[in-house]
């Protein structure tokens, strides 16, 4: 369990660029699972852009908004630690950054493979493992931040080597013995 440092926080409502830019364009003030609905706006985001640009075009500006948002992410977190306390669940544009991230491996606009992306996105960030948690040790709007890249770089590495290397071995061997 995370430790709290005790800090004294501001009554006063949070700066509105901050608070855009932290709560994922104001996803993270959805009640019933804020990171979830972070992590849906940049699938959405990803997918209307997928209809608009060419593959190469798709993955230059995911890789442009995962960086641009990582440190706005990281700024936008450290305004509104004063206000709403450190790592805030409505502050969900690490959500969004580790989304895209993931998405980076999936081909433009494939639906299927984009959904498992926000799922292994999402359950990479809920369950933590190696080393995720930790990265959040890093405090302020870094750790906001990182153990979310961390995140969305394993889910990455599971599509990327699901899409890569076990499907094509795998799918040519079942259909050996089917027909």
């Amino acid at each position: 369990m995370k430790i709290l440092k005790q800090t004294t926080l501001h009554n006063g409502k949070a700066p509105f660029l901050p608070a855009f830019i932290g709560t994922g364009f104001g996803s993270g003030y959805w009640p019933w699972g804020p990171g979830t609905a972070g992590a849906l706006v940049a699938l959405l985001i990803w997918f209307g852009l997928a209809q608009l640009v060419g593959p190469l075009m798709l993955q230059a500006i995911v890789l442009v908004l995962s960086v641009f948002f990582y440190f706005a992410g990281v700024w936008a977190a450290d305004r509104l630690e004063p206000y709403w306390g450190e790592d805030p669940s409505r502050v969900v544009v690490d959500e969004m950054v580790g989304t895209w991230i993931a998405l980076m491996a999936v081909p433009a606009g494939h639906l299927y493979y984009g959904i498992a992306a926000f799922v292994l996105f999402r359950f990479f960030d809920m369950y933590k493992p190696f080393g995720v948690r930790h990265m959040e040790s890093m405090g302020h709007g870094t750790g906001v931040m990182m153990d979310d890249v961390l995140a969305g770089m394993y889910a990455f590495f599971v599509l990327y080597i699901f899409q890569y290397i076990i499907y094509p071995i795998v799918l040519p061997i079942i259909y050996c013995y089917l027909f």
